[in-house]
């Protein structure tokens, strides 16, 4: 049975799914040494003590471990490779995020998507890095007695994440002046009036409009820059989702930074709860009637947000992708809502809201989806019989 190394000490969403694949290696049999990012010196001596050399993977989240500088980089090289170890990386963001940190991965790096566009990203830009094509993130249960009750349940809507105000990218779209801004801005245009499409393809499209001649490393690198732009979208999309429902007459409960900055017309419907951890957003969550999900522009993958909600006993009402359109059945165990027609999704609301049995057969169903396949002792049963196996290690031998 392999060591399995993981860390902590770091962003706080990345590291409550850390101790939660923990629990499941350790139930499978695994030794797990948890560095903290936060106490190297002392975490370092102990990791020397654990490791075993061709015996021992890594699995983390965004690169933890494995940020170029950090200590375990070397003069250009890796104390991973040293010890013969493969690194098993959860990428919970667009990949275009990471450039700098892939060109410097380890040999024995291996990339893990959560949304099947990302991994098409990977492909056409990185196609020299070993990948596992997809495995999506999963949900925690809060209370594993069992969920409340719909009736129960005294909070009609909750939405767990941060609001961006629109404003704070101005400084960003508007940098390097008037022509470059029309550029940014068409771009935006675009997505937000056919919001199925990836920032990806329409900065593409909108790149070679303007030159031509583009190379495929240079559309590369213009993609690394376009960070703002994804952030500018998911925070319009976010915050749309949530001023549609406060302004049709519905209360929403929020949990998360910015969100008196929304504009709307009726801001007394939101209840901001101000930022919380994982775990109370877990306990608002099977607290709520229903849990409102909004995709990070992920067009083909889902967020921890959705199997959250469903293995906590609310009602799912989420943004769709291809992915959940493949794992969910709209009307039956969830509400699935095109962003282009989001301004329908409040009346769908209300009508659930009047009928706490059709939303509690729902929510059963819903639970039942999850709880056979979504859960992380799944992502950690997955991850084991690859690292177990050791398919992964041959590419390197």
């Amino acid at each position: 049975m392999k060591k399995i190394v993981m860390f902590d000490g770091d962003i706080e969403t990345q590291q409550y799914f850390t101790y939660r694949m923990r629990e499941e290696f350790e139930r499978l049999g695994h030794e797990v040494y948890t560095f903290n990012l936060s106490r190297t010196g002392e975490s370092l001596t102990g990791l020397m003590r654990f490791v075993e050399k061709g015996n021992t993977a890594l699995v983390c989240f965004n690169f933890h471990g494995i940020t170029p500088g950090d200590i375990f980089w070397q003069d250009g090289e890796w104390f991973w490779d040293a010890v013969e170890c493969t690194c098993y990386n959860i990428v919970v963001d667009h990949p275009f995020y990471y450039h700098r940190f892939l060109e410097a991965a380890p040999k024995r790096y291996v990339h893990i998507s959560i949304d099947r566009k990302h991994d098409a990203y990977m492909r056409k830009y990185f196609p020299d890095k070993l990948r596992i094509p997809f495995l999506p993130l999963a949900g925690t249960e809060y209370r594993p007695e069992g969920y409340l009750p719909i009736r129960e349940r005294k909070v009609d809507i909750v939405f767990t994440g941060n609001y961006s105000p629109l404003y704070k990218f101005d400084k960003y779209i508007n940098r390097l002046g008037d022509e470059y801004e029309a550029f940014y801005r068409g771009i935006l245009a675009e997505l937000l009036e056919h919001p199925e499409q990836t920032l990806e393809d329409v900065a593409e499209r909108h790149i070679r409009r303007e030159i031509p001649e583009v190379t495929e490393e240079e559309l590369k690198e213009t993609m690394s820059n376009l960070i703002f732009l994804d952030l500018y979208v998911r925070s319009y999309v976010r915050g749309k989702a949530v001023q549609v429902l406060a302004d049709a007459g519905l209360k929403v409960a929020v949990y998360g930074g910015e969100w008196e900055e929304l504009p709307c017309k009726h801001p007394e419907n939101i209840i901001n709860g101000r930022g919380v951890d994982s775990e109370t957003c877990l306990q608002k969550i099977s607290e709520a009637k229903i849990s409102l999900n909004v995709m990070p522009w992920f067009k083909d993958g889902a967020h921890d947000r959705v199997f959250n909600t469903l293995l906590n006993g609310a009602l799912l009402v989420s943004a769709d992708s291809i992915y959940l359109r493949e794992i969910l059945r709209d009307g039956e165990n969830c509400i699935l809502f095109n962003l282009e027609n989001i301004e329908q999704m409040p009346e769908r609301v209300k009508a659930l809201l009047a009928d706490e049995e059709k939303m509690q057969r729902m929510v059963d169903r819903g639970y039942e989806t999850a709880r056979t396949a979504h859960t992380w002792a799944h992502r950690a049963d997955f991850l084991s019989d690859l690292i177990e196996d050791g398919v992964m290690d041959d590419v390197w031998k």
